[in-house]
């Protein structure tokens, strides 16, 4: 560690197969020293996002194997830097994406990746709009480039990242249909959208019946035989962006399979010509071809939404809080389908 750091010992939580909730395990060591370009945060806020769901199935895409630390993204403040990292960012707070670890006291980062947080915005706050409001952010004025006067549909529109894409939407000036389940419609009408109950056979029907004409861009995190329907919302000129399988979460088998699947489809509907789009949203593209240009789009797109924050034009929605060491009920209540906004994990509550 830093001349000024005593040795740090993290406590981890980890996933050791594909096991219940109930199944993770913690671990303590000894991390160490942050090697050239690295620094050790101190996590402040973590959360439970729909990718360490599927993780805990062996489902997402990309997941490393077996044991690991599961954790998308965190807040933190810096306690201790490498070799020729610069010592003054010890004592300040940034948020990184991980996509593992995060689940941990204390983590080592690439200094590059670190992107800074106002002192004046609350951690846990900061971290319900890190991932999910870049990726809000994106899809919306990166993907869909969705203006002022348009009307969108958000599947999910409750979740973490559907709560953050329906308020930035609205303050744009967006109309939007989300669905959700009732017990959720009267807080959606209170962001000023249309609520539809996903739930109900007929959904896409009454969507419809919403928006005659069509929609301008349709959100879908659902994937499956259903993303036909999804497709079918959309006017001439609209935009589907499709950014996870859920559908495919609990079934057995190949865990890319899904996405290529979705891959093929997308591919096809875009190949017509019909004036419509079909996207797949990925956070990391881009990385492996210019890490410093999709890091600085990581970087500028979470100030934007940071500036939101401290506007009060946005208001990231913490669904509950839970202590590191209570990690399981914390992902018990993100899976139990039943929260608005996401689930964020503390050192101690």
């Amino acid at each position: 560690m830093s001349s000024t750091t005593p040795t740090i010992t993290a406590t981890e939580i980890v996933l050791p197969g594909k096991v219940e909730p109930e199944g993770l395990e913690t671990r303590t060591h000894e991390l160490p020293a942050p090697g050239k370009g690295q620094v050790v945060l101190r996590m402040e806020a973590t959360g439970v996002c729909f990718a360490e769901q599927q993780m805990r199935r062996g489902k997402y895409y990309d997941q490393p194997p077996f044991p690991f630390v599961p954790g998308y993204d965190l807040v933190g403040t810096v306690v201790a830097t490498g070799p020729g990292t610069d010592a003054t960012l010890v004592g300040r707070r940034f948020a990184a994406i991980t996509k593992t670890g995060a689940w941990a006291s204390h983590l080592t980062v690439d200094a590059a990746d670190l992107m800074p947080v106002p002192d004046d915005i609350d951690p846990a706050v900061a971290e319900t709009v890190t991932v999910n409001g870049v990726t809000a952010w994106q899809m919306l004025y990166r993907t869909a480039k969705v203006r002022t006067g348009q009307t969108i549909v958000v599947l999910g529109a409750n979740g973490g990242v559907g709560s953050t894409l329906v308020q930035l939407a609205r303050h744009a000036g967006i109309t939007v249909i989300g669905t959700a389940s009732p017990r959720h419609h009267d807080a959606l009408r209170n962001l000023g959208v249309t609520p539809v109950d996903y739930r109900d056979p007929e959904m896409y029907t009454r969507i419809r019946e919403l928006a005659p004409d069509g929609v301008d861009a349709v959100f879908d995190h659902v994937g499956g035989p259903a993303i036909e329907d999804s497709w079918q919302l959309l006017r001439r000129g609209g935009t589907l962006v499709s950014y996870g399988t859920a559908a495919s979460k609990d079934e057995e088998g190949n865990s890319q399979l899904p996405v290529l699947k979705l891959f093929a489809r997308l591919n096809t509907w875009n190949a017509l010509p019909n004036g419509r789009s079909a996207h797949f949203y990925n956070l990391w593209a881009g990385k492996r071809r210019c890490q410093k240009t999709w890091q600085q789009r990581m970087t500028d797109d979470l100030t934007q939404v940071l500036g939101l924050v401290a506007d009060g034009a946005l208001v990231p929605q913490i669904a509950a809080k839970f202590a590191l060491t209570d990690t399981v009920a914390a992902l018990q209540l993100a899976e139990s389908r039943t929260v608005a906004g996401k689930v964020v994990i503390v050192p101690q509550v």
